[in-house]
């Protein structure tokens, strides 16, 4: 369950990302409130945000009175939480090595992060690793068939990758298995008024960068008028879905 990731090159885009990253991500706020539903009533007070981004859920989470810290890849993503006086604790590290010590959190907690993971199963063993008995993980991820507007649509103009491929939903689901965790689906669809919309959306919340890199060339307004001929649309505007996978502790 690999993935090739170029962790400078994520944090990077996310970087790029950080000062206007709120106001594009619709996405993150679904899967978050849809991951908060799975909270506990009652947990500790010490709370892990791996991947916290700009801090929404991690002002959230200490709103409701847990001692949090607040932990990104890019600094730059980890400067926006402290402005936005998000945590308590602020810590640049990665998830798939994370500077923390056994047994230190009651809750972990990881919003859209675990898919720029190298290995999902070491991932979901930093999380276990840095809780608690008895603590609580709550984390979710996109899985295959995300994105698939975008594939269409590009697979008509040339055979590159325009967005990146995730792991199954059965892959991700063995992975909650081993690590004693519920596993549960869905499928969100974003409208936009048009495919550069939709495209720019992906920037907006740093999601442009392809594991397998990018060809570099410009999108004239020739390619776009193409690809816009062949984005998959309904009556509510131009597409774009996300298989959101959700994993949370077993009661």
């Amino acid at each position: 369950m690999t993935l090739p990731v170029d962790k400078r090159a994520v944090a990077r885009a996310f970087g790029r990302a950080a000062g206007h990253y709120d106001a594009h991500a619709a996405l993150q706020r679904l899967s978050g409130d849809a991951l908060l539903a799975h909270a506990p009533a009652q947990s500790g007070p010490s709370l892990l945000d791996a991947g916290c981004g700009t801090g929404w859920y991690s002002r959230l989470w200490r709103e409701r009175g847990k001692q949090v810290t607040a932990l990104d890849l890019s600094p730059q993503m980890l400067q926006q939480a402290r402005e936005n006086h998000a945590a308590q604790h602020y810590l640049a590290g990665d998830i798939d090595a994370l500077p923390l010590a056994d047994n230190s959190m009651d809750l972990v907690w990881s919003n859209l992060a675990v898919q720029w993971s190298d290995d999902l199963d070491r991932a979901l063993s930093q999380f276990r690793r840095v809780l608690r008995p008895g603590g609580t993980l709550l984390f979710s991820t996109l899985g295959d068939g995300s994105l698939q507007e975008v594939h269409e649509a590009w697979s008509h103009l040339d055979a590159l990758p325009h967005a990146n491929r995730f792991l199954s939903q059965p892959q991700i689901a063995s992975a909650c298995h081993n690590q004693q965790l519920s596993c549960t689906s869905e499928v969100v669809t974003l409208h936009f008024p048009d495919a550069l919309s939709a495209m720019r959306s992906l920037k907006g919340i740093g999601a442009t960068h392809l594991h397998h890199g990018r060809d570099g060339r410009v999108l004239t307004r020739q390619r776009l008028t193409a690809l816009e001929a062949h984005w998959p649309r309904d009556r509510h505007g131009f597409r774009l879905s996300y298989h959101l996978i959700y994993g949370v502790s077993r009661s």
